[in-house]
């Protein structure tokens, strides 16, 4: 699904940002992206949804490479890429389906569709109850929550993460990503940088360790979380479903 091939990134100054990196993420992994600040994780993920471009080396995504890509077919590649930020970047004077639907709005989906689509969004996080609300209305969780449901509302095939839980307390983070495994159970494949080594070791997954630019580290961790946890993910989305239409 996501393959790097000695991909390199150079920044002015001089400053190295990636170092002939290589790895490829699979089609329906979950992948953790760590490493210490200024390592390299946020301009990696740049590069995979084309908001930067690499200096030598191929980012390929469903084996087709990103760089190459006309600039009338970038919008195309973004449609089934889903990013999340460390700030949710919602506007507070619009309702979360607002927040949610403002893509299927741009792209002219009309009125009816574009509730139906946030409202599937909406929940697969849990907050399918709240589309009315406004974000201050909202705990930081469930705007972060409603972050994610903006970036799955085109059902992308990858969903990127940029230190997605950097203000938010321990336990709001482990929601977080709680809300990851269960997007990832169903076939999205989930690439997510954090700083957090307890978040790494309770859900597991591909573990990408970058330092100074280079990838230092690449393994499978099998997370804390066992047979009752992954029997959780799959049945949350159809307790959820229960609750009733948009």
């Amino acid at each position: 699904m996501i393959q790097f091939l000695n991909v390199s990134k150079t920044y002015e100054e001089c400053r190295v940002a990636l170092d002939r990196v290589t790895f490829e993420l699979g089609r329906g992994e979950f992948g953790f992206l760590t490493g210490p600040s200024g390592a390299g994780k946020t301009t990696l993920l740049r590069l995979i949804y084309r908001e930067a471009l690499p200096d030598s080396g191929q980012v390929l995504i469903r084996g087709r490479n990103v760089g190459a890509l006309p600039l009338s077919k970038v919008p195309f590649l973004r449609r089934r890429i889903g990013v999340v930020f460390q700030d949710c970047r919602l506007i507070d004077r619009k309702t979360v389906f607002e927040n949610v639907g403002y893509l299927p709005r741009v792209l002219g989906i009309g009125l009816r569709d574009r509730r139906r689509l946030a409202y599937q969004a909406l929940r697969q996080v849990g907050l399918a109850h709240r589309m009315r609300s406004f974000p201050p209305e909202l705990s930081r969780g469930e705007q972060q929550r409603v972050a994610i449901a903006r970036a799955l509302i085109n059902e992308p095939e990858i969903l990127l993460a940029d230190e997605p839980t950097g203000n938010l307390d321990p336990e709001l983070s482990r929601e977080v990503f709680r809300v990851f495994r269960q997007i990832n159970a169903t076939g999205t494949t989930v690439l997510a940088a954090t700083h957090s080594p307890a978040l790494i070791t309770e859900f597991g997954g591909r573990v990408l360790v970058l330092d100074r630019g280079r990838l230092v580290g690449d393994q499978r961790l099998v997370g804390r979380h066992g047979p009752d946890y992954l029997q959780l993910v799959q049945e949350e989305p159809r307790r959820v479903a229960r609750r009733g239409g948009p």
